[in-house]
């Protein structure tokens, strides 16, 4: 007769189905095979990306519907999801496993609770005051923002660049080396103290912590039963301190302690909490005080001086479908789904291009790509609205949308100085030949010049049509003057912001204009 199975073995399994799912989609958005796909899920689940965004936004965002799924969970069983779902703590516990060389007496005391595993409230405190004040900052540190953008940004483009030669476009990103950095580093960590992100940093981990401290079930220790062996300590992922004063809120539901004790002195149950539980955070309140302060400050700080509209940066610009810019800042969670589905590699994260605020948000940069016309993915993998779902006829401005016109993320400039048959006399109309509006917002006139040696000779000197020009950045990306481009798309005229126009608006001349009359 076959043994159950152990509740441990359960979670294993659990943690392997849901790693594999997280890698399913993230290779799903990479070839941009959505096909209907919940890409987002592992993001629309999360509630402090939902609760978050709904206080910045100050409306009931979709996602927080599907986040109760976790919360009702957490509200029975505890803190389960970072040792059963989490994509990012099955990451750290792997790497944590295999690279464990620490005796049976190290491990015991590596996995004791320590006072910097309070640090994490500290960080949610942080965050939620700045999204309290309209600054939407939890994706630097959300697990699973973290887990995305590190595949998207640095991941899979280094896992890309044997085979590149495959890829029409390879996908590259600017300073994702950092995100590469952080990663190494903190899966790095899990050398000096197991599960180092989970217990010190994650602010979700705080929050379901908190949440935890209200559930039905909890892991109860037999006082008669317990001889003080320290044995449930050696594989306690959350540093809970089973063996002494439970600390309910850093529990992981692991169950290994209760796997691993010899004597069957604890067990999950729903009994009352004991006296020898820790149900509270140990938190000092000087210290939530000043990381509430800090993320004050925070906001009052990195917000950019004068009106987001008008002090803008015309660098700055956004995906098609994107909100205007201060509602964009407020629902970006720097998740970079929208990075990883660009088929162009047009869209990269962003530094300090919109201000402190903005960092590893998505902007377009035309060296690195352009905006395919008939695409609308990011807004499709988009988990908070920050760029809206969008068909095509309305990013053309056909059919139902043709009075509207089409979406436009900025306009092209020429810098006559630079373009070849403005400034040397020399033939060319790639930009004209790439344009891909019907009709064209490039067009060119010819001119008969006399060149240095004294011969007549005729170009095509190009211009652009601001009403015509949807900032698709195809010009600029495929201008042969490769070290400063001829033509540059800017975010003046764009549609999300009427602010973001020309100085001068350009009328066509009226045909029945009189004479004045004496």
């Amino acid at each position: 007769m076959k043994t159950p199975m152990r509740i441990t073995q359960t979670r294993v399994l659990s943690q392997a189905f849901f790693f594999g799912l997280f890698l399913f989609f993230t290779f799903v958005t990479q070839f941009g095979y959505l096909k209907g796909y919940p890409v987002s899920l592992f993001l629309e689940v999360n509630p402090l990306v939902a609760i978050a965004t709904a206080i910045t936004t100050h409306t009931l965002y979709r996602g927080l519907l599907w986040s109760l799924v976790l919360l009702l969970p957490t509200l029975l069983l505890g803190r389960f999801f970072c040792n059963w779902i989490c994509p990012y703590g099955t990451l750290h516990q792997l790497i944590g496993w295999l690279f464990n060389s620490r005796d049976i007496q190290r491990q015991i005391d590596s996995n004791r609770y320590r006072k910097i595993y309070a640090l994490k409230y500290y960080f949610l405190i942080f965050f939620a005051v700045a999204a309290l004040f309209g600054s939407l900052q939890i994706g630097l540190l959300d697990p699973i923002c973290m887990l995305f953008r590190s595949f998207t940004v640095a991941v899979l483009p280094s896992v890309d660049l044997p085979t590149e030669w495959i890829y029409v476009r390879p996908h590259a990103h600017q300073l994702g080396w950092v995100v590469g950095f952080l990663l190494i580093f903190l899966v790095g960590m899990n050398l000096a103290i197991p599960r180092f992100f989970c217990r010190v940093v994650c602010p979700l981990g705080a929050t379901l912590g908190l949440l935890s401290r209200f559930s039905i079930w909890r892991i109860e220790r037999d006082t008669d039963k317990c001889v003080d062996c320290d044995l449930c300590l050696p594989r306690c992922e959350g540093a809970s301190d089973p063996h002494t004063n439970l600390r309910k809120s850093e529990c992981f539901v692991c169950f290994n302690c209760i796997d691993d004790c010899p004597h069957d002195a604890l067990s999950f149950t729903t009994k009352a909490p004991v006296e020898h539980e820790v149900t509270y955070p140990d938190v000092d309140r000087r210290k939530a005080i000043f990381a509430g302060l800090t993320g004050l400050f925070f906001f009052l700080f990195s917000r950019r001086s004068g009106d987001l509209d008008k002090n803008f940066k015309k660098e700055v610009i956004r995906p098609p479908g994107s909100v205007a810019e201060p509602e964009f800042l407020e629902r970006c969670i720097k998740c970079d789904q929208c990075i990883r589905v660009c088929p162009t590699n047009v869209l990269q994260p962003a530094m300090l291009e919109s201000g402190i605020e903005g960092i590893w948000t998505p902007i377009m940069n035309m060296r690195m790509g352009y905006c395919e016309l008939n695409c609308t993915l990011c807004g499709q993998v988009c988990p908070t609205g920050a760029i809206q779902k969008i068909g095509l006829p309305q990013k053309l401005g056909i059919g139902e949308f043709v009075d509207a016109g089409p979406v436009k993320t900025g306009t092209a400039f020429y810098d006559r100085g630079r373009c070849l048959p403005w400034a040397m006399d020399t033939p060319c109309v790639v930009c004209e030949e790439v344009c891909p509006t019907s009709p064209k917002a490039i067009y060119s006139r010819e001119v008969e010049i006399t060149n240095r040696w004294g011969e007549k000779v005729v170009l095509k000197r190009p211009y652009v049509d601001p009403e015509l020009c949807i900032g698709c950045g195809i010009c600029e990306h495929e201008c042969p003057v490769k070290d400063h481009r001829a033509i540059r798309v800017t975010a003046v005229g764009e549609t999300r912001s009427k602010e973001r126009s020309l100085l001068l608006s350009i009328d066509a001349p009226s045909t029945d204009t009189k004479a004045p009359t004496t």
